[in-house]
């Protein structure tokens, strides 16, 4: 038996919410929400799929693929970072300065 959930996405960015919104919060459009139904089935078999996907792995068995990098001009950042900067990644820093 299916089951079916009701999930309400704005049609200008995608956000995704539980309840019918007068204003997105992602894009803060108006009226943007539609109802959408989401129909979940209980296939045992796709289930499965899913668990053999997740099985942990370990960390030596992760063969890693060579990927462009960036240089950042810090020599020191672009050796913590593997070489740099990869596209499409994200780096926080912490800036300190040495007069504390």
């Amino acid at each position: 038996m299916a089951k079916s959930k009701t999930v309400f996405v704005c049609s200008e960015c995608g956000n995704e919410s539980s309840k019918w919104l007068g204003k997105c919060p992602a894009c803060n459009s108006w009226n943007s929400f539609y109802e959408q139904k989401i129909v979940e089935s209980k296939n045992s078999s796709s289930k499965a799929k899913d668990l053999k996907s997740n099985i942990p792995q370990k960390l030596n068995s992760y063969e890693a693929k060579e990927t462009i990098r960036t240089s950042t001009g810090f020599g020191e950042l672009d050796r913590v970072l593997g070489g740099g900067l990869v596209k499409g990644s994200l780096v926080l820093l912490r800036w300190r300065t040495r007069n504390r």
